[in-house]
């Protein structure tokens, strides 16, 4: 069966035509029949009941009548004219009143034929009456639309004034799902079905926009969702099967000179057991003879960086290049630093390339690059320039990749024939379900443990009224030799009120902690780079003990002597932009502490986050709260080219439906070759038809 019919543009539809067609491609993004039925009803409203006006309350929610208009009139003057419709049931009567479209409702109205009326009732002068009733004909055609459970569709005014109103979308399912009876192909095999005692396609589409009960409605719903997720994860997983059969990776037999030196001689602390688990994994890897492909997720400070290098340096012993990409310079510099740093007693050349180095140095490095003679190049989008190329780049190592786009991903890694070994580290800690959404073609590591010596960060929530308790508490740590940030929003850089908000701050700051005792340092996004790298170059050297700072500050600083953390109105932070704040402190050995300043007035999901952080400090826990909130399509950085916009899945309820599906993909993708086998020709067949400009992380063609 063809998805031809799906295909047809929706303007071909009875009661659409070319204007209404516009109106939906521009507000709904429904382009075709398929699009159509696959807009999906955000609510219900039960329609079984008709009630008796007598039986009618104000405090009740919504209420259904069947009756006759026994009077229609305007009243009022012009700048307040209304119209009141006097219904009955029969016994009693009844007012239905309209403020809006006054003429046009008045000449669609007639005394005399029976109506369903649909409606909020409310109190006005000690008399119930219904405001802006749906009301319509009671014709065997409406009463098919009003079932049992109405749906409730998202529209717009604009669709509105077209017609396109609740009511006027589901006419038109009817219309669609009429005109495509015994049309609709299914798109999952029988033995699946079978296997999860699903609804067939056909049905799930007419029973989610036609709901004969709560049962069958559940029972739609369930089959939707069980679809969305497995082509999702299908994929995905095919995917990562088809990089393992496909993909030979450069063989790492050794482990050498390079990592043993480091490892006996150079380890700046013992791995943690989670670290010595995820090298175990990346082992595997590197001697499997397939290209890895492994994302690397751990909350800030767990060690992340270090069992990159240590993958670095088994590149190195087996005779191949390696780099590593970092959104920022800041943090590429930080990067350069930290590993230059832990290598500079080693026979090993590592060099920086960024968009401030000069031309002289890029000229050696890509020289270096192209000789061989460079063992580690550590850089910004300045390394997937066309003029950089290996000799032998066999392992690229990504930071925060959810801040680069799918292409310049695929830039860097086809420096070569043979594509080298991947590894993605993460410091945004992604749930579970997330994760097996966005980054399922990859295989995953985690590090749960913090080196030892590291102290959980103290963290409290404090009011304004506290202020003075707060700045007591940071001259004690300055006294101790600690440093400070003090953080405020600056969620747009063009928002001057925050950017006043960040001066007034800092020359309270400045009036509490004068010169020549203290000395404070202040950064934000519109200084010159200049500026702003002096400003945080005399922090990290300790020549200022405070800096007042935005969000900048919210990766690539690492000042292991500062220990204080104060987050100005941080009812404004999301969560996951609180935790990455929070772990700038409680980078050394001393106990760190950050401190939540909030005014009164907090939201509901305000109150959750300050708690939530207070009360933890697992990114991953701090993660499915912000899942929760926020929903998968706005957590920080998972928006992006390859993310799925899923239609009726919820990550956060719909874990087991997830994990069920990824269970029956990963068991069927062992026994079978879909490709080849005609009995799954069918989800090859949906997956074109489907077919968006999505990527996987680990393979772009």
């Amino acid at each position: 069966m063809s998805y031809d019919k799906l295909k047809k543009p929706i303007e071909y539809l009875k009661g659409v035509g070319p204007q209404r067609g516009d109106a939906l491609k521009k507000h709904l993004n429904i382009f075709c029949y398929h699009d159509l039925l696959t807009y999906y009803p955000f609510r219900y409203v039960d329609r079984s009941k008709f009630y008796q006006i007598r039986e009618i309350t104000p405090d009740m929610p919504f209420v259904q009548m069947v009756g006759r208009l026994t009077s229609i009139e305007v009243v009022g003057q012009k700048q307040t004219q209304r119209l009141v419709a006097k219904f009955t049931d029969g016994d009693e009567l009844i007012d239905l009143v309209w403020f809006k479209g006054v003429t046009w409702m008045k000449k669609s109205l007639s005394v005399g034929p029976e109506y369903i009326v649909f409606g909020k009732p409310t109190e006005y002068n000690q008399r119930v009456n219904i405001a802006h009733p749906e009301i319509e004909l009671n014709t065997p055609a409406n009463r098919v639309l009003n079932t049992a459970l109405q749906p409730v569709y998202n529209s717009s005014e604009a669709l509105k004034s077209r017609g396109l109103d609740t009511k006027g979308i589901l006419k038109l399912q009817q219309t669609a799902l009429e005109e495509l009876k015994g049309a609709i192909p299914e798109n999952l095999p029988d033995s699946i079905i079978k296997k999860a005692a699903l609804l067939s396609h056909d049905t799930a589409l007419q029973a989610i926009h036609f709901p004969p009960s709560v049962d069958m409605l559940n029972k739609a719903k369930n089959r939707l969702k069980f679809e969305e997720l497995f082509f999702n994860q299908l994929k995905l997983l095919k995917a990562q099967n088809y990089n393992k059969k496909q993909y030979q990776g450069f063989v790492f037999e050794k482990v050498g000179e390079h990592f043993n030196t480091f490892f006996k001689e150079y380890l700046p602390f013992e791995l943690t057991g989670a670290q010595k688990r995820v090298m175990k994994e990346i082992r595997a890897d590197l001697g499997s003879g397939r290209q890895m492909n492994r994302l690397l997720q751990g909350d800030v400070g767990s060690g992340k960086t270090l069992v990159a290098l240590l993958t670095m340096l088994i590149a190195i012993d087996n005779g191949y290049q390696t780099c590593l990409m970092a959104p920022t310079e800041i943090l590429a510099n930080q990067h350069f630093a930290t590993l230059q740093g832990m290598l500079k007693d080693m026979d090993l050349n590592i060099a920086l390339l960024t968009g401030s180095v000069k031309k002289a140095q890029r000229d050696v490095i890509h020289k270096m690059l192209e000789d061989g003679s460079l063992d580690i190049l550590i850089g910004t989008h300045a390394l997937i320039e066309d003029k950089v190329q290996f000799k032998n780049l066999g392992l690229v190592v990504i930071d925060e990749q959810h801040r680069f786009g799918v292409q310049q991903r695929a830039r860097l890694w086809k420096k070569n024939d043979r594509p080298p070994h991947i590894l993605i580290m993460s410091a945004t800690p992604i749930p579970r379900t997330l994760a097996m959404t966005l980054y399922g073609d990859l295989d995953v590591s985690i590090i749960d443990e913090l080196p030892p010596g590291r102290k959980a960060i103290s963290t409290a929530h404090r009011f304004e009224s506290s202020r003075i308790t707060v700045f007591g508490f940071i001259r004690e740590q300055i006294a101790l030799g600690r440093q400070i940030y003090i953080v405020y929003p600056l969620i747009e850089e063009s928002e001057k009120s925050d950017l006043k908000n960040l001066y007034e701050g800092y020359d309270v700051i400045c009036r509490e902690f004068p010169r020549p005792d203290y000395h404070v340092s202040i950064v934000h996004g519109k200084q010159k780079a200049a500026e702003k790298d002096a400003e945080m170059q005399r922090f990290v050297k300790g020549e200022t003990q405070i800096m007042v700072a935005t969000t900048v500050i919210e990766v690539g600083v690492n000042v292991p002597n500062a220990s204080v953390m104060v987050i100005e109105n941080a009812e404004r932070f999301g969560l996951s932009q609180l935790h990455q704040l929070r772990g700038r402190v409680g980078r050394g050995a001393d106990q760190s502490y950050c401190i939540l300043m909030t005014g009164y007035k907090l939201s509901a999901d305000g109150r959750v986050r300050i708690d939530t952080m207070v009360r933890t400090t697992d990114g991953f826990e701090i993660a499915e709260v912000d899942l929760k909130l926020r929903g998968p399509g706005d957590m920080s950085g998972t928006r992006q080219s390859g993310t799925e916009d899923f239609k009726l899945v919820n990550l956060v309820e719909d874990q087991k439906i997830l994990s069920y599906v990824r269970s029956i993909i990963i068991e069927l993708l062992k026994k079978e070759d879909l490709d080849a086998n005609p009995s799954y020709k069918m989800l090859n067949d949906y997956a074109v038809f489907c077919q968006r400009n999505t990527g996987v992380w680990s393979r772009i063609s």
